[in-house]
């Protein structure tokens, strides 16, 4: 238990010049003995101070954390003008005062109610005075003291952080710097030695260290290898009181870890690897895989496989699997059993990332041998060639054999060999091969014109096993003979005029062949035997492949001829030579003096873009349906049924109907009763249309009947409450016209709607005292009288 030490500071108020000294309380025993006299006079407040002191005499002392069960005493305050009789009071205002720190009030004793603790506040400032009881008055000035409290050792060292990680290359040399940690302690630095914090190492020898003072991690080891030990947890003790017995103290966790450095050089786990590989083995196929061994990792474990020797140096490569920094050998050329059975390679594996600093571990590479097998396999026939080409003249006479394919069994067995032709590339079976020697041969008519290259595949299979088969493509160029005759370019039509001189050029000829020469083409032309002395027109063969057809007479006459027909017959220099006879037509039209053609009997000639008889006929008969076709529409629409006058219920505007229809008679009763739009009592019948569907079929409602002689207001009053308490009516507002003539009129109604639902007869003379305007009203309705008493 630690002893808590404090003053008794005792204050007196007096006259000048007069000083009291008020001895220490034996509370404070256990700290030197020092006297402090504060002596106030008037306004003035003075500090009397022994020579041997230097203290400022206005301030309490307190210790920290109090644990006793009474109040802390503070100290003292103390008047001059207090006679021991009551008559004075002791006030104290300030910081926690009444709260943490009360004072007697008689006595002037200042307590402490609550332990204090330095880090939350060291320091409180008060004021305390005296005043007179009765009065309430000061009897002198108030007075401001400095409480401070004094620290203890109370608070352990912190660490910044609960754990540190931190990480070092593996094979550091000693001393290396780690990482640094850092502890606080809340205790006050400049009293003692609460807060100076000394590091030690509580875990983690012999491999780490730590400085005392700035709690900086080392390591202590040399040659630390993380692929024997990669992690590594360190206990570090921050302890105060600069690591005296008694301190308090706390501890963190540092983990440490060895990152990796190429340290390791690949090795491969065995001397020699065999693998097997069918002959079949397809290029760039894997053949098998090989691995080295490298203890560290990431990007110093990556290992790039050569082959550095050996006979299938050419044969075979190796690359690497970024994945597995495996090794794969792959085909690089075509293996063949009975050349070569056996391949021997020699795999080096080398480290991509070499660290010179740790050379001297030795060469970072290894290798191993690899032996490979060739195994025999069941291969299929092989061509002796990868394509055959041939040619064939397109005359040859059929089944003439024009080539031959070859292929063996490579196998030892040398199994016999069996031709077909691929019918999916002879859709027309114009070739066809002789199944045991290959002989290719003709079974259709060739024509170089029609199809020069035929690509053909010949299957070679074997004879013992089907399913061992290969194919060639073979590609048979048809050779040109000549046998087809020379024709006229284009189709020559041309005319000559009646006035047309002797010796005129009125056409040239032109000529092409279908076969092909090696030399270019050579045509001649002549008018064939039975034109050759009985025509109109001379041929001048112009030795270019072009000829000239002139005008042998003066002047012909279209009336007498309008067409003639001249053959010329085309010949080539080939052999065998082809020759053909083609026909000229001339026709024989009226022209200009400068040789323009005017007028011919083909029409064609001078009007080439007209249209026929036929077109016209055509278009006039479309353009009569189409008009008959309006003509019945217009029909339809008049027969169409009229649409009532006024559509819309709403639509109240002023109309000018006009009645023209003559009604359906005494039979038709199944419309409507007229007489509801003129006498109000009908309404009350509600009948609905027959003539159509109802749209709402709303029970009918009972109206008063109106009087005959009511007031034209006051009907429609009724009415308007009718409507008001409507279940039927709509929400909206809406116009409701009455079609009812109230009472006062001179003529009274005029109208004979109402006639319809009365049972008496009407007096219609009166209509010829109206004047002659009602004249034709009164003869028609006079008319009707006589009719009924006839």
């Amino acid at each position: 238990m630690r002893t808590y030490h404090c003053f008794w500071l005792l204050f007196w108020a007096g006259q000048p010049h007069q000083s009291f000294l008020t001895p220490l309380s034996k509370r404070t025993s256990g700290f030197p003995e020092k006297e402090k006299v504060l002596v106030l006079s008037g306004n003035s407040r003075q500090d009397l101070h022994r020579s041997k002191r230097s203290w400022m005499w206005n301030q309490f002392f307190l210790l920290e954390e109090y644990t006793g069960t009474d109040y802390q005493y503070v100290g003292k305050l103390h008047s001059d003008q207090d006679k021991g009789d009551g008559s004075l009071k002791y006030i104290l205002s300030g910081d926690g005062a009444g709260d943490l720190f009360i004072i007697n009030e008689n006595t002037g004793d200042i307590q402490a109610t609550k332990r204090l603790d330095r880090e939350e506040k060291p320091v409180y400032i008060l004021r305390a005075q005296a005043i007179n009881r009765r009065t309430g008055r000061p009897v002198e000035p108030e007075s401001e003291f400095i409480i401070k409290i004094h620290d203890i050792n109370d608070n352990e060292p912190m660490f910044t952080k609960d754990v540190y990680n931190a990480s070092i290359p593996e094979m550091s040399d000693v001393g290396t710097f780690v990482v640094q940690v850092t502890a606080t302690d809340a205790d006050d630095p400049t009293y003692g030695n609460s807060a100076k914090v000394v590091y030690s190492i509580l875990q983690g020898q012999p491999y780490f260290s730590v400085e005392s003072e700035t709690g900086i991690i080392k390591t202590a080891l040399l040659n630390m290898d993380r692929e024997n030990r990669e992690q590594y947890q360190v206990v570090i003790q921050a302890k105060d009181m600069g690591g005296q017995m008694g301190g308090l103290s706390g501890t963190t966790t540092v983990n440490i870890t060895l990152t990796d450095v190429n340290d390791n050089p690949p090795r491969f786990p065995q001397s020699t690897y065999q693998f097997r590989a069918p002959e079949s083995t397809p290029l760039d196929s894997p053949v098998g895989r090989i691995k080295a061994n490298d203890a560290d990792v990431d990007e110093n474990a990556e290992i790039e496989y050569s082959i550095t020797e050996g006979d299938g140096y050419d044969m075979f490569g190796i690359t690497t699997d970024k994945d597995t920094q495996e090794g794969i050998i792959t085909v690089k050329k075509a293996l063949d059993f009975e050349s070569k059975n056996l391949y021997i390679l020699k795999v080096e594996a080398t480290n991509t990332h070499v660290d010179p600093r740790f050379l001297y571990l030795g060469p970072f590479k290894d290798s191993a041998t690899v032996r490979i097998q060739v195994e025999d396999v069941d291969e299929p026939p092989m061509f002796s060639r990868p394509a055959y080409i041939m040619e064939v003249k397109e005359d040859v006479p059929l089944n003439s054999v024009i080539g031959t394919v070859t292929a063996q069994d490579p196998d030892a067995a040398k199994n016999p060999v069996k031709y077909s032709v691929d019918r999916h590339t002879d859709m027309d079976r114009v070739f066809n091969i002789n199944s045991g020697n290959g002989s290719i041969f003709t079974s259709k008519p060739l024509d170089r014109e029609t199809l020069l290259w035929h690509n053909i595949t010949v299957i070679a299979a074997e004879i013992n096993n089907p399913k061992q088969s290969s194919r060639v493509p073979v590609f048979i160029k048809v050779l040109d003979v000549n046998d087809n005759a020379p024709e006229f370019a284009m189709f020559y039509e041309t005319f000559v005029c009646e006035n047309a001189k002797a010796e005129q050029l009125i056409q040239t000829l032109s000529a092409v062949d279908k076969d092909d020469s090696y030399n270019g083409h050579q045509f001649s032309f002549s008018l064939a035997p039975e034109a050759a002395s009985s025509s109109n027109f001379t041929l001048q063969d112009n030795r270019d492949n072009t000829a000239g057809i002139f005008t042998r007479k003066t002047r012909y006459n279209r009336h007498e001829t309008s067409t003639y027909f001249l053959p010329v017959v085309i010949s080539d220099n080939d052999y065998p030579i082809q020759s053909s006879t083609e026909t000229v037509t001339i026709r024989v039209c009226a022209c200009d003096h400068r040789g323009k053609m005017l007028s011919c009997n083909a029409e064609a000639l001078i009007h080439p873009t007209g249209l026929s008889t036929g077109a016209l006929i055509a278009i006039l008969l479309c353009i009569i349906i189409l008009l008959v076709t309006v003509v019945l529409f217009a029909a339809l629409r008049r027969q169409r049924k009229k649409e009532p006058l006024i559509i819309s219920k709403e639509d109240i505007r002023d109309n000018i109907v006009s009645y023209n229809d003559e009604g359906g008679g005494e039979e038709d009763t199944q419309a409507f009763d007229i007489g509801t739009l003129r006498n109000p009592e009908a309404i009350d019948d509600n009948k609905l249309r027959r003539d159509i569907v109802p749209e709402t079929l709303f029970l009918p409602r009972r109206t008063a009947t109106v009087r005959d002689n009511t007031d034209v207001r006051d009907f429609i009053n009724q009415r308007l409450k009718e409507n008001d308490t409507d279940p039927t009516a709509p929400p909206y507002d809406s116009l409701a016209t009455y079609a009812y003539e109230g009472n006062g009129s001179v003529a009274e109604s005029l109208s004979s709607l109402e006639s319809v639902t009365t049972d008496g007869d009407q007096d219609y003379d009166y209509l010829s005292d109206w004047g002659p305007r009602f004249k034709k009203l009164a003869d028609m309705y006079g008319s009707m009288d006589s009719d009924k008493d006839s």
